[in-house]
């Protein structure tokens, strides 16, 4: 049975690099790569290529004006006919520049392929600069439709924490800052250290540097034929349950987690939204506001700019019967966390950042919670409270 693994970042070299090693060192594999970037001509060009060089090239038509669609029409249709060949071991797919590896990964294994591993190709040295480049991926050349509105920071960051393996360029411009924001942004990946060598075709492409025998298993490609959980890995970006970072400073970068059970007060925290925002390269997690208090909202921020929605209901506002119908990861996160007024109602805001000023960035969240008075009003007079979030949620 063939093999898939997934492969992407907007970190190009790293990506590519990783790409390579993986040729390398899995005998019978084969690299699957759809550039989106002829899309604006009105096809998308697919490439199968294997150690020794292009094995065949394809166009694929744009479906819906839509580079991605493109991409999920064609893709399972060749990683059918690669597994039937039944000559393969591993088919690896990469991903073009913005491409987000969740969406491919569950349209992969929705399709009955069996995915074993998901793998964001890094440069630790360009961590900071992606996640504070709020451009527009269309103004960068880079959007995957007409309708694409995502900028390079909230790409890369879903990139780099949806996968559980990192592949980290040997960069000689990064330093342990930059080494140390990586570890905190996502501490429970698998970094796997790679490197790039010297070109070995006409076209200039570069692969990386052999550190084991033919045939043997680097760690690279072990942890690409490891294995993957795809509702395990949807589960972990889920705001109710995901798997957020834990307390953390170290080489001039640190993590604050804030976590209290009070609500917001909209006004006061809407105002707030810059300086909260501005005040570290990532945050992320769910937050509760008094005006709507039995909603879990998301809160995702990176690059500047923050996307605030609605991640359903909070379990303490579901009727016991409902319980059933919450999957169990869910409900197990709920408990853990779970007070005896609010249950699992509650700020869970996690920000980390170079130079992050921990003290004040604590203080202004805590100005934007109920006082002791409105908290005392209850929730009949928390939902009187002028609901500010209104345009951001789009009520």
């Amino acid at each position: 049975m063939l093999s898939v693994v997934i492969v992407g970042g907007l970190h190009a070299d790293a990506r590519k690099a990783a790409v390579g090693q993986l040729l390398a060192d899995v005998p019978g594999s084969v690299v699957l790569h759809h550039d989106l970037a002829t899309a604006a001509a009105g096809t998308v060009v697919r490439t199968i290529r294997d150690a020794t060089g292009i094995r065949s090239a394809g166009e694929a038509p744009l479906v819906n004006d839509c580079a991605c669609c493109a991409l999920r029409e064609d893709l399972v249709p060749e990683l059918r006919r690669l597994d039937g060949a039944g000559t393969l071991r591993l088919a690896v797919v990469e991903l073009w520049d913005s491409v987000e590896p969740k969406a491919m990964a569950e349209v992969v294994a929705a399709a009955g392929l069996t995915v074993t591993g998901v793998i964001t190709a890094v440069d630790p040295a360009l961590v900071l600069p992606f996640l504070g480049n709020g451009d527009d991926l269309a103004d960068r050349g880079l959007a995957a439709a007409a309708t694409d509105q995502r900028t390079v920071a909230d790409t890369f960051a879903r990139q780099l924490e949806y996968a559980p393996v990192l592949a980290v360029l040997d960069s000689p411009e990064a330093d342990e800052e930059d080494h140390e924001l990586l570890a905190q942004l996502h501490p429970t990946a698998h970094r796997v250290p790679i490197r790039v060598g010297e070109p070995t075709d006409g076209a200039g492409t570069r692969y990386p540097v052999r550190h084991s025998a033919p045939g043997a298993h680097s760690p690279l490609a072990r942890a690409a034929l490891a294995g993957f959980d795809v509702e395990a890995a949807a589960a972990a970006q889920h705001p109710a349950c995901a798997l957020l970072p834990a307390e953390a400073d170290a080489h001039g970068v640190a993590t604050l987690v804030w976590h209290r059970h009070r609500p917001f007060h909209p006004e006061r925290l809407y105002q707030a939204l810059e300086d909260i925002t501005c005040a570290a390269a990532r945050s992320r997690g769910r937050f509760w506001l008094a005006d709507r208090p039995d909603v879990l909202l998301h809160w995702d921020a990176a690059g500047g700019a923050l996307c605030v929605e609605s991640a359903g209901p909070w379990l303490a506002s579901l009727p016991d019967a409902a319980w059933d119908m919450v999957p169990p990861v869910r409900r197990a996160a709920a408990a853990m966390d779970w007070h005896p007024e609010h249950g699992d109602c509650c700020q869970h805001l996690v920000f980390t950042s170079p130079g992050l000023d921990r003290d004040g960035l604590e203080r202004l969240l805590e100005s934007c919670l109920l006082t002791d008075a409105e908290y005392s009003a209850g929730r009949d007079a928390w939902r009187q409270l002028p609901p500010a979030f209104d345009t951001l949620l789009e009520v």
